[in-house]
């Protein structure tokens, strides 16, 4: 299971790669593997405004259908229109090709309540 070192997480088990005043947002290698094969990926029109720990979306497999949340507040100005023919591509490349949304941010400051790698290993491990 990855974690990289570069990217900030949610206890809800999303990633945040932060690129200046924006942020690329998917779910974890471990969300991917709990959920098993995603059929199905919901996300917000271009433009939607979310916020931090708020649902954008909703992701679907065999298994399950779990929201998605939000790790920061902002406006969504891109979305991974490839999942919507693709969704296999969140458990093939869930930090690369399988990003979700990417994220305008309008509260800085909320970057700080993220998770590093090494603290959100240690949350996953003292769930299970």
């Amino acid at each position: 299971m990855e974690f990289p070192e570069a990217l900030r997480y949610t206890k809800e088990h999303e990633w945040a790669r932060i690129e200046g005043n924006r942020v690329v947002v998917g779910i974890t290698d471990y969300a991917q593997e709990e959920l098993g094969d995603v059929v199905f990926v919901e996300l917000p029109q271009v433009g939607a405004v979310v916020e931090a720990m708020g649902t954008f979306g909703v992701v679907e497999s065999v298994k399950a259908v779990s929201d998605l949340y939000a790790p920061v507040s902002g406006t969504v100005v891109q979305t991974n229109t490839d999942l919507e023919e693709r969704p296999e591509l969140v458990n093939a490349s869930p930090y690369g090709d399988g990003w979700m949304i990417v994220i305008e941010i309008s509260k800085p400051e909320e970057l700080q309540g993220l998770l590093n790698a090494t603290d959100y290993q240690q949350y996953i491990q003292q769930q299970s």
